[in-house]
């Protein structure tokens, strides 16, 4: 049985709420709340819903030997910095920056090219692809609750245009 997300307590029933603006953009959507907040306007009483939204997956590529090995090495090499970096600040690179840093990094590379290449044997050609994933909606709704919602749509009758 799966756990509820506890972040769903702090978000109030939506139903209750009225619709006192739309927009086709998040940033549009944004910028209007931050009005009201400008405004003095209670904004926890405002929410920001995204309706009609889509999951959108953008095929960037064709995923084949090289290109495991060339994303797993690129990343290991950046995390091989990162680590490198770390054990410096730590006092764990015997003082030499330049050292620790390029140790981190060979040792990144290594393991990240590695490691991508078992990801590729691993997944038996079944996702033969690279993409980038993310949600969009048609549009935006403002909701309020229905104590405070005329005041809104007063004050974004007065938002100003860019």
């Amino acid at each position: 049985m799966t756990q509820p997300d506890p972040r769903s307590a702090l978000i109030p029933d939506q139903s209750a709420r009225i619709n006192v603006a739309t927009y086709s953009t998040y940033p549009e959507a944004q910028r209007a709340v931050d009005y009201l907040s400008d405004e003095k306007f209670p904004v926890e009483r405002t929410a920001i819903i995204g309706e009609g939204l889509k999951t959108i997956e953008q095929v960037t590529g064709r995923l084949d030997w090289g290109r495991a090995a060339g994303l797993g090495f690129g990343q290991g090499l950046f995390i091989g910095l990162f680590v490198g970096l770390i054990f410096n600040l730590l006092g764990l690179g015997g003082g030499n920056l330049l050292f620790s840093v390029a140790y981190g990094m060979v040792l990144g590379a290594i393991f990240g090219l590695v490691w991508g290449l078992v990801g590729y044997a691993l997944s038996g050609g079944r996702r033969d692809f690279t993409s980038i994933g993310g949600m969009r909606a048609d549009h935006y709704v403002i909701v309020a609750d229905a104590e405070v919602a005329e005041k809104a749509r007063a004050l974004l009758a007065n938002l100003p245009t860019r």
